[in-house]
């Protein structure tokens, strides 16, 4: 609430206009030296007034002038005006001892104090005798006095100051008290600087950032040289910069703490080439890790699906022994039943016959054929046994004409087949016949691919061995072995087929075969079982080289060793492979005899 003062006696008070409650804010702007100040301050954290810190600074610079005593140059009066260039400004002014450190103040102050006890008028007064015109010593005082009060000029005479002590420290000098040798030099030549506020070179304790700061500055900084002569400032320039630049590099390669820090870092990048070393290694741990669980992984299902082959091959033997002893028993029970009624004849010729019929039905009936005819010859009389086993034998007949007819007219086929793909030409291109092609497809098993002399060695060998008196070269093996190669997998069975028929005529046994095709019979020369294939074979050499000849119970463990075959397969295969050795060494030793003898 705003109170006014009571009207004066004999007046009234009276109210004109209403006051507003309510101040009226203003936007001002600080302007001015007052606000000046107050930014200083603020920024140097000073609490002093403006016009405080302008007393303050006048009479520290007035104390100065009071306490600044002047040294007389004792030989002021002898110098030569004319030579004033070379004269010694500072010593002519009195401030020899202070020089580059003394202010204009100082400066101004001492030329009035000179011109004061030196004027000429003052001199003359005192009836001292004066040169005339410029020939006295004052002027050199004035020229002085010029020189000092110009900063430039002052500079290019700062640059030549005779005084100054341009020494650089060694590093010999500054091995063991870095600090103490270089600090003082580099106060001393901070004289120099264009900009002020100089970085110290600080201690020991000193931060990285403040050395860099400090070298830094120091290298960017160069003395300027002042001087009339422009070739020789030019050339005392460049050997106050290459002086400063030697100071610079002398005391930076002495510098403790640049070999600290180098030290450190050195010490960190070796820290981080080891961590990364030894990322690398971890790293290259794991890959070994998972690349080893990875060989257990696959070797483990590996040895699984070994396992699994290995119980399928042992549970199909099992099977095939079970179904081999079902055969062979119902076989003997069909020759037990036709034994029984003495081969329902009482002809021995007949009987004879009727002994190879049944043996044709045990070799071609399957068991459950077997065990139906078993089963009627059991529970008739003789005359439907006859009946029925008769006509069994009928269709066994039956079946074995067609397949001879159909195997005839596919050897016919390939016969003329292989005539067109020969020419026709030469003799031993003709005339090939089914002891040929056997014996052909013998010899081409027992000498594989990789035989030296392969075909020359197959040629002789056919020469050797066939009844049929045709010589057989290289050249016509090799085409009707191409040819054959091009037959259906029929022609081939029908080829084979023949060749056990051959066999048992000559022979006059029965091979005690099992339901195999006979393909899978007479694969192999004068085999009467499954042919083996390329695992079985490798698994019966590597049980041969495992179990020698000494071993107790050897072609057991050898059986044992081959999934799928009995002892008297293996000893068969066995006795197979030595035959088929000795007769590759003969062939290879004629066709190498003949070629001698050509030589």
């Amino acid at each position: 609430m705003l109170l006014l003062p009571s009207a004066a006696d004999g007046r009234g008070t009276a109210i004109t206009h209403a006051l507003t409650s309510a101040s009226t804010l203003c936007q001002v702007e600080p302007v001015g030296r007052w606000f000046e100040a107050f930014v200083k301050r603020r920024n140097r954290n000073a609490s002093a007034s403006f016009q405080e810190l302008e007393d303050k600074k006048e009479l520290s610079e007035e104390s100065e002038d009071e306490e600044l005593q002047l040294e007389e140059f004792p030989m002021l009066k002898t110098l030569d005006p004319k030579d004033w260039k070379n004269q010694d400004h500072y010593a002519v002014l009195g401030l020899g001892h202070v020089r580059y450190k003394a202010t204009q103040r100082q400066i101004k102050a001492a030329h009035k104090a000179m011109v004061l006890k030196h004027h000429p008028d003052k001199r003359k007064a005192a009836g001292e005798p004066i040169k005339e015109g410029d020939n006295d010593y004052f002027t050199c005082i004035t020229k002085a006095y010029e020189m000092l009060s110009d900063p430039v000029k002052r500079r290019a005479f700062n640059s030549v100051d005779p005084t100054f002590d341009n020494s650089v420290p060694s590093k010999s000098e500054a091995k063991d008290n870095f600090f103490e040798v270089f600090t003082p030099v580099f106060e001393r030549n901070s004289r120099w600087s264009n900009k002020k506020n100089v970085p110290k070179l600080g201690d020991m304790n000193s931060s990285f950032e403040d050395v860099d700061i400090f070298y830094s500055f120091c290298r960017d900084e160069r003395r300027w040289i002042e001087k009339q002569n422009r070739a020789t400032r030019a050339q005392r320039k460049k050997e106050e910069m290459n002086r400063i630049r030697t100071l610079v590099d002398n005391a930076y390669s002495c510098d403790p703490r640049i070999k600290k820090f180098k030290e450190e870092e050195k010490a960190k990048k070796e820290a981080e080439k080891k961590a990364k070393a030894e990322a690398k290694r971890k790293e290259q741990e794991a890959k070994e890790k998972q690349r080893q669980a990875e060989l257990e992984a696959a070797r483990l299902a590996k040895e699984k699906e070994e396992e699994e082959v290995r119980q399928q091959a042992l549970l199909a033997k099992k099977e095939k022994d079970i179904q081999k002893k079902a055969i062979k028993k119902e076989r003997q029970k069909l020759r037990n039943s036709c034994k029984t009624w003495n081969h329902f004849s009482d002809n021995e010729a007949e009987r004879v016959k009727m002994m190879e019929e049944v043996e044709k039905l045990c070799d071609r009936l399957e068991l459950a054929s077997l065990h139906c005819l078993n089963e009627t010859l059991t529970s008739c009389t003789k005359e439907v046994g006859k009946a029925a086993l008769e006509k069994q034998i009928e269709e066994i007949n039956e079946q074995i004409r067609r397949e001879k007819e159909e195997a005839e007219a596919r050897m016919r086929q390939a016969s003329k087949n292989t005539e067109k793909s020969t020419g026709g030409g030469g003799n031993g291109s003709k005339n090939w016949s089914e002891d040929d092609l056997q014996l052909l497809i013998k010899a081409v098993n027992l000498f594989p691919a990789g035989t030296n002399s392969r075909w020359e060695v197959i040629a002789n060998y056919m020469n050797i061995h066939s009844s049929s008196g045709v010589k057989r070269t290289a050249k016509d093996v090799i085409g009707k072995a191409k040819s054959l190669q091009k037959l259906d997998p029929h022609q081939k069975d029908d080829i084979n087929k023949k060749a056990f028929d051959k066999f048992k005529k000559e022979h006059g046994v029965v091979p005690q075969a099992d339901n195999a095709t006979p393909s899978e019979r007479f694969e192999g020369p004068y085999t009467d079982f499954t042919p083996w294939t390329t695992e079985e074979q490798k698994l019966l050499e590597q049980a041969l080289k495992t179990y020698p000849v000494n071993t107790p119970e050897r072609w057991e463990k050898i059986a044992e060793a081959v999934p799928g075959r009995t002892k008297k397969d293996c000893m068969k295969r066995y006795k197979e492979l030595v035959e088929m050795v000795k007769a590759k060494k003969a062939a290879q030793e004629q066709v190498l005899n003949a070629s001698r003898a050509k030589k």
